[in-house]
């Protein structure tokens, strides 16, 4: 990668510079969909949602909501001028359901009026003719059944029956893995304003605007050049609004032709819970083949995944729990099983991780029983397992692990955090058998970075360099608070070598950067940035020669620094380059194009090199649980993550930082609850207990591994950081289990799922106090 013409040191990349918008942020003066100002005629519309979680629909009556003041347009399924599918992968995925009622708060239609008020105020007022079934709302029932949206997945990798019947122990277990809702800061929107020739612009609070694209145009029975979708900011995305928000902007768009005027559609928190996506939550088994000091020799496991009513994003959620079940453990015999079972609730879709975290929950709930039930130390058994000479360095879907870091991030950590001097601490105070249980645990993380779809893995960017010397850029990446727009500044920055300020940071737009990824999978900087810095780089090369010929020496005594282009003593500005080249009639524009290179995959064997590289981090979480009522604190946490070379480390921090208190409220007290009639019932924060700030860590502790550039060729060797520190949340359950295996005998593993709610803890403590009697 031809970084610079000459080599110079990085003045913007590296540099811990503040998020875009964060001053906006705090000023409340950010700009979302909901600030926008209305359009002369807008319409607000709400959806109209299935009452029931299972039946079957003969009619809708829409009478009683047309009378409705302020009401203009009502549509549904027999309404739609093109296709009743918005599946993200497959087919079959209708917009609005045309005669299966499958969950409760399917959207059945929407509801266009004057103000959104009355929206909703119509939306509730549509009489249904529905004959109502008996709903499947459990993913084992649904298993009996046999009841999938999906054909299962398998990946096996040698004798696992062999291994299984040779191993000193053969241990087994089962996790019951909750779900969770993304609970983002704005709820789903979109905003449709229809043009002449059918042209429709959508502003979509969405992480994947080309998705958003094409089904609006299949939807409304045309092409996708004639729909523009743009997307500034989200208040917050986690995979919710990534095949999720085409519902919305989908109906936004069909009211928007159907009324030829404006129209906004935002969801209540309620309706926006009830009717999108969550994480899928999982039972996981499992039996692992063992020796008597701790080694794995073979492992059989099986995920129950709740698809809910269609497959939306469940193929590939399931494909990464797969392949992250080994986590940082190599496994010589592996055979892992995921059944996308068809329920009748919400279709679930990605989240943080993507099936990411249900693999490595598992992978560590299956070494934790190991040791307790050998009565051997946690961390010995880690250890012992980790990828290694010693072991194996292939993983069960045959890629090398290649930079192996496992060592070096636990090592690190478990000195940083005095973990000897801790656990000798928190043993002796449990002896005493008070009723204030500590409990402590270290875990690593080795995350795959890479959509598990190749195709996926590309970027576009589009760089604009002005007479003024001035910069416009824009990229295929979303922001939805990440940071994501001001690290691809900063690589464009990095590569003029101007002020981050020259660079002007442009709302995501299909018209400027067209087939664009989704911004998931940790990918925005990799690919995004490394289109960016293309597009930059043939720029800047274009422009050498033009001062090469100014200054009259060879191309390659030109460097570029501090805003200015110097050849020995003397410089030019940047901006007087700029003209120059445009006066040469050199282009200074340039669509840049990025493809992660390496990878490869075959989905139905389940072997390739799915990976572009792996990151690794690691976690040591201390506890306190009250064993007469099961509330617990996480006390204190430590956390060092692999970034690379970061490209921002204060933008990094947050992420950690953020993405482990959204691991933490997954495993400790987020809890999905759905009644015996389907209907979901934790629809609110009065209801749905997010982590505030008091659930944070006192003692919070986190750190970027130091002088650990990435040896892949990513954007200036750095590594992606948005997915993997949430798994290191997963040390906070682990030590959860060490306070409640406190109360029991040793050798015994504590049944504890998750959320590890108040009620789970006390059903762990009580369930090992039996067990111990």
């Amino acid at each position: 990668m031809n970084e610079h013409v000459k080599s110079v040191q990085r003045a913007i990349v590296g540099k811990g510079i503040a998020h875009d918008s964060a001053i906006k942020h705090v000023a409340g003066e950010a700009v979302y969909i909901d600030d926008m100002p209305d359009l002369p005629g807008t319409l607000h519309a709400a959806l109209i949602l299935s009452p029931v979680a299972a039946g079957t629909l003969s009619g809708i009556d829409t009478a009683r909501a047309a009378a409705t003041d302020g009401v203009v347009a009502i549509v549904t399924a027999a309404d739609i001028p093109g296709h009743n599918d918005i599946a993200p992968i497959l087919s079959g995925e209708p917009l609005f359901a045309e005669r299966d009622l499958d969950y409760l708060g399917m959207p059945v239609g929407a509801v266009a009026a004057t103000s959104y008020e009355q929206a909703v105020r119509a939306a509730h007022a549509i009489d249904f003719d529905i004959a109502e079934n008996e709903p499947v709302l459990d993913v084992e029932e649904a298993h009996r059944r046999g009841d999938y949206v999906l054909d299962p997945q398998e990946l096996i990798s040698g004798d696992v029956d062999a291994a299984l019947q040779e191993a000193d122990l053969i241990l087994e277990g089962r996790l019951q893995i909750g779900g969770q809702d993304h609970f983002y800061l704005e709820t789903q929107i979109a905003y449709a304003v229809p043009g002449e020739d059918g042209d429709m612009t959508v502003h979509s609070s969405t992480q994947h605007p080309t998705e958003v694209q094409h089904h609006v145009a299949h939807v409304l029975g045309g092409y996708a050049n004639a729909v523009d979708v743009q997307v500034r900011r989200m208040g917050g995305g986690f995979g919710g609004k990534e095949s999720q928000a085409t519902i919305i902007a989908c109906a936004a768009a069909l009211l928007a032709r159907k009324t030829g005027r404006p129209v906004k559609l935002r969801l209540k928190r309620s309706a926006d819970m009830a009717a999108t996506g969550k994480r899928h939550d999982m039972v996981s088994r499992w039996r692992v083949g063992v020796t008597k000091n701790g080694r794995i020799v073979g492992a059989d496991v099986e995920y129950l995944a709740r698809a809910g009513n269609t497959a939306d994003l469940t193929g590939p959620v399931i494909t990464r729990a797969i392949t992250h079940t080994d986590n940082a453990y190599h496994i010589p015999a592996a055979r892992f099983v995921g059944h996308a079972c068809k329920t009748n609730t919400v279709s679930n879709t990605a989240f943080r991780g993507f099936g990411g975290p249900q693999g490595v929950v598992t992978s560590e709930a299956m070494i934790d029983q190991i040791a307790r039930e050998l009565q051997l130390d946690p961390n010995h058994v880690r250890a012992l397992n980790y990828y290694g000479p010693d072991t194996g360095e292939t993983t069960p879907y045959d890629q090398p692990v290649e930079h192996n870091r496992l060592v070096e991030v636990t090592e690190a950590i478990l000195h940083s955090a005095q973990w000897q001097q801790r656990r000798a601490e928190i043993d002796e105070h449990n002896k005493a058998g008070p009723v204030i249980r500590r409990g402590l645990a270290m875990m690593p993380v080795k995350f795959g970075i890479s959509f598990n779809l190749p195709s996926l893995n590309q970027a576009g960017a589009l760089v604009h360099v002005y007479q003024d010397g001035s910069v416009h850029l824009n990229h295929g990446g979303t922001e939805m608070g990440q940071g994501l727009f001001v690290k691809v500044a900063q690589v464009v920055a990095e590569v003029f070598q101007l002020d981050i300020d020259r660079i002007k940071i442009t709302a995501t737009h299909t018209g400027k950067v067209p087939n664009t990824s989704p911004t998931a999978a940790s990918t925005g900087s990799d690919l995004n940035g490394m289109a960016a810095f293309k597009a930059a780089t043939a720029i800047r090369d274009r422009m050498t020669p033009i001062a090469a010929q100014h200054f009259e020496v060879p191309p390659e005594d030109i460097v570029f620094r501090e805003n200015r282009v110097h050849a020995g003593n003397r410089s030019i500005a940047f901006a007087e380059l700029a003209k120059m080249s445009w006066a040469a009639r050199v282009s200074l524009s340039e669509a840049g194009h990025y493809a992660t290179p390496k990878i490869h995959w075959d989905g139905k064997s389940m072997k390739g090199r799915p990976f572009f590289y792996f990151t690794y981090g690691a976690a040591v979480a201390e506890v306190a649980i009250d064993t007469l009522t099961g509330e617990n604190r996480c006390l204190r946490a430590d956390i060092l993550q692999d970034c690379g070379a970061s490209l921002n480390p204060a933008v990094d921090l947050g992420q950690i930082e953020g993405a482990f208190v959204q691991g933490m409220g997954w495993l400790t007290c987020e809890e999905l609850w759905w009644d015996k009639s389907g209907r979901l019932r934790t629809v609110g924060p009065s209801t749905y207990k997010i982590p505030g700030s008091r659930d944070v860590p006192p003692a919070f502790n986190v750190s970027i591994l130091d002088g650990a550039p990435n040896a892949e060729e990513t954007v200036f060797r750095s590594k992606a950081v948005g997915e993997p520190p949430l798994m290191l949340a997963v040390s906070v359950w682990l030590a959860l289990r060490d306070a409640v295996a406190s109360c029991g005998k040793p050798g015994l593993s504590p049944n504890l799922r998750t959320p590890a709610t108040p009620e789970a803890v006390l059903d762990a403590v009580d369930d090992i106090r039996a067990r111990s009697a």
